[in-house]
């Protein structure tokens, strides 16, 4: 989060207690209000073939913004940006890793 933050100039996380404040508002906003957005934009969705869904991650980051105060993002497309570096390094930190999603099998 911080070294995503350091990436972009116009993303600002003032203190690693803010950066630890960001990261459990994401997950609890990903995990809670994330899939009610992407079901209520199913029609969107499909009709941008899943684009609209990099829309819905930046309105998650920007509605982080409002809840934490040390959390400062300098629009939608540097929120955009912020998202789609972030999701990056975590899909290259799962594969180093070896972390998997569950399966049912």
């Amino acid at each position: 989060m911080v070294i995503v933050a350091g990436l972009l100039p116009h993303v600002d996380i003032d203190d690693y207690f803010s950066a630890i404040l960001v990261a459990v508002v994401l997950a609890f906003l990903n995990t809670i209000v994330k899939p009610i957005l992407t079901i209520l934009t199913i029609p969107i969705t499909l009709f941008t073939m899943g684009l609209f869904l990099l829309v819905i991650n930046a309105l998650i980051i920007i509605f982080a913004e409002k809840l934490v105060s040390g959390f400062h993002v300098d629009g939608f497309w540097w929120a955009l940006c912020f998202s789609f570096i972030l999701s990056f390094i975590n899909g290259i930190l799962n594969t180093l890793l070896g972390i998997k999603e569950k399966t049912d099998q």
